[in-house]
C-alpha cells in the first residue's frame, strides 16, 4: 500500500546520495557517509571526506558544474571502495588521487564520446548521404533537433541495455532503497523498514532526472548555435557543456523547492527513466539506506531544507 500522507506536512531536504556496490553513500549538509553489507551480513558505515569546497560553490549556474565533479569524485572514491569491502576476495583497486583522478577522466571522455562526438558524427553521415547541405537557418535548425533526438535515444538505449546486466540490478535496487529513505524522511515518519517499504522508488531530484534534463536543455540551447562543421560542432558543444550543466542544475533546484504543475511536467519524464534505473529493494537493502540516512542528518533541525 503506498504512502498518501499530506504533501503540506513534507520536508525537501537537500540530502542525496548514491548507490554502490552492496550498498549505499548518503551526503548531508555536513556529513557524507558510506554504509555497505560486507559478506557476513553486517553493515559497514564509514563516513567520508568530501572534497574541497569554496565560495564558487554557492555561485547560481557556476555552483553546478563545480558540484558535479566534486560528487563525481568523490562518489567514484565511494564506488571504488565498496566494491572492496563487498568483494574483498577481488584484487584491491589502487586508490591514490592519481588513480582516482584518471578514473573520472577516463569516465567524462566516455560520456563525451557518446553522447557528443557519436550522435554529430551520426548526423553528419546522414546528411552527406542525403545531400543536405546547412545553408539555411531552417537546415541548420533541423539537423541540431535531429542530433539532439539521437542523443536521448542513445541514453535510453544506454540505460536500458545497462539496466539488463544481472550485477546492475542489485545497484538498481540500492537506488531505489535511497529514494524511499529520502521520501520516508521527507514525509517526517520514523525512518523504519514497514514505513519505508511504503514509499515509491522514484524520486525528482535524481541523477537520472538531472541526466535527461541535460539532454532537453542542451537540444533547447544548441538549437540557437546552428550547425557548422563537424570540428566546429564539437568545440562548440564541448564548452557549452558547463554552461549546459549549470543551467540544469538550477533547474533542478527550482523543480525541487516548488511544487505546481509546471514543476511536476519538467519532473515527468526523469521520473519515467527512473523505471530504468532503479528497482524495488528487499528489507535488508532498505536496513542499509537507514543506516546511511541516519549517518548524515543534521544535527541542527531545519539546517538540510532546501
Amino acid at each position: 500500500m503506498k504512502n498518501t500522507n499530506n504533501p503540506l506536512e513534507k520536508r525537501k531536504t537537500t540530502i542525496g546520495g548514491q548507490a554502490l556496490i552492496e550498498g549505499l553513500m548518503m551526503i548531508g549538509p555536513d556529513k557524507k557517509a558510506m554504509a555497505v553489507r560486507n559478506p557476513e551480513g553486517e553493515i559497514i558505515l564509514e563516513y567520508l571526506e568530501a572534497p574541497h569546497t569554496s565560495k564558487v560553490d554557492k555561485i547560481p549556474f557556476v555552483r553546478g558544474p563545480v558540484r558535479l565533479f566534486n560528487q563525481l569524485v568523490l562518489g567514484t572514491k565511494a564506488l571504488t571502495h565498496s566494491a572492496e569491502i563487498a568483494e574483498p576476495e577481488e584484487e584491491k583497486a589502487n586508490d591514490s588521487n592519481a588513480a582516482l583522478y584518471v578514473s573520472v577522466i577516463v569516465s567524462v571522455l566516455f560520456s563525451v564520446l557518446l553522447f557528443m562526438i557519436i550522435p554529430g558524427a551520426i548526423v553528419d553521415l546522414i546528411r552527406s548521404l542525403a545531400g543536405i547541405v546547412a545553408n539555411t537557418k531552417g537546415i541548420s535548425l533541423l539537423l541540431t533537433l535531429f542530433e539532439g533526438v539521437i542523443r536521448v535515444a542513445i541514453f535510453i538505449l544506454y540505460l536500458w541495455l545497462v539496466s539488463r546486466m544481472d550485477d546492475i540490478k542489485r545497484v538498481w535496487q540500492y537506488h531505489g532503497s535511497e529514494h524511499k529513505t529520502i521520501a520516508c524522511y521527507e514525509a517526517k515518519m520514523p525512518l523504519t523498514v514497514e514505513n519505508i517499504r511504503t514509499f515509491s522508488r522514484f524520486h525528482p531530484r535524481c541523477g537520472t532526472s538531472f541526466m535527461f534534463l541535460v539532454m532537453i536543455v542542451s537540444i533547447i540551447v544548441l538549437a540557437f548555435i546552428g550547425w557548422r562543421s563537424r570540428l566546429i560542432n564539437f568545440v562548440i558543444r564541448l564548452l557549452l557543456l558547463p554552461i549546459i550543466a549549470g543551467i540544469t542544475y538550477e533547474i533542478i533546484r527550482i523543480v525541487g523547492k516548488y511544487d505546481n504543475p509546471v514543476t511536476r511536467a519538467i519532473s515527468k519524464p526523469g521520473l519515467a527513466m527512473q523505471r530504468l534505473t532503479t528497482a524495488e529493494p528487499d528489507d535488508s537493502m532498505i536496513e542499509v539506506a537507514i543506516v546511511a540516512m541516519n549517518a548524515v542528518l543534521p544535527d541542527i533541525e531545519g539546517s538540510d531544507e532546501w
